[in-house]
């Protein structure tokens, strides 16, 4: 099983030139960021997990540029968004970005793709909250026009390219797309319409919703050896990653303490034992 790792990074945490360097050298397979570009102050969404919003959340490094710096001091360990927010992007321009740090990478990168929580975030970037999914869902597909090997145009709902030359292209085609959300059938529809796989927050859950999610996959024509599922921001334990590897999941991410270089350290030396 990979063991990969996200975490919060900010101006007040460890860099992510000395994370990324500390991960390959001990043995992680890869590094998920999330994203938020702003966190308006005056909010009525509720913080997900309950509670006051933490303090990280509105201080978030850029994942592509610090992603970026990670791959420069790397060779091997994977690269990924846990999650990007599609909706508030151009979708020509994250195209580019996306395929530039694939290429840049050596075909390392994954896009972990989610639909938001925080309507006012979303509302200053102009998206219309009730279709985000669907929107989220397009863009994509747009995105894929401009990866292809041809020129290729693509008309949608919300947007439209012309066919293009567009350049550098993503390694293998296209990078792989996991998207993340709370389990159910709209978003194990989405999944198998349009992605490799699933970033599940926490992992919870699992086994009764694998099987939803293996049906939906195979009732859309999928390969039979998909999806991949990849659980997210977990808190190891043994126990835990047996029931994983159980479920033939091949790849965890772990979940880093938005802090310091001392205190991020010993975070990896806790976790040393399940790489």
């Amino acid at each position: 099983m990979r063991i990969a790792t996200t975490i919060f990074l900010t101006d007040e945490t460890i860099t992510p030139v000395r994370l990324a360097r500390e991960l390959e050298e001990r043995g992680f397979s890869g590094l998920y960021l999330p994203e938020h570009t702003h966190i308006p102050v005056e909010r009525t969404s509720p913080y997900p997990a309950g509670g006051e919003l933490p303090r990280e959340y509105s201080r978030t490094l850029d994942p592509f540029v610090a992603l970026g710096q990670a791959a420069a001091v790397t060779e091997r360990l994977g690269l990924g968004t846990g999650i990007t927010l599609v909706a508030q992007h151009d979708p020509i321009d994250l195209a580019k970005q996306v395929a530039t740090l694939d290429h840049l990478s050596g075909g390392r990168f994954t896009l972990g793709v989610g639909f938001g929580w925080n309507k006012e975030e979303a509302a200053d970037h102009g998206v219309e909250w009730a279709s985000r999914r669907a929107l989220t869902q397009e863009r994509l597909a747009l995105m894929r026009a401009l990866w292809a090997g041809e020129p290729t145009a693509f008309k949608g709902e919300f947007g439209a390219v012309r066919a293009s030359n567009a350049y550098p292209k993503p390694v293998r085609g296209e990078p792989r797309v996991l998207i993340g959300g709370a389990a159910g059938p709209k978003l194990f529809a989405g999944i198998a319409e349009g992605a490799d796989g699933w970033l599940p927050i926490g992992g919870r859950g699992l086994t009764e919703a694998l099987p939803a999610l293996r049906a939906a996959w195979t009732a859309a024509g999928r390969d039979p050896a998909g999806p991949q599922v990849v659980p997210y921001a977990v808190v190891p334990s043994e126990g835990k990653l047996a029931h994983y590897a159980e479920l033939g999941i091949k790849e965890v991410v772990l979940q880093l303490p938005p802090a310091g270089e001392a205190e991020v350290l010993r975070t990896l030396d806790a976790y040393a034992p399940f790489v």
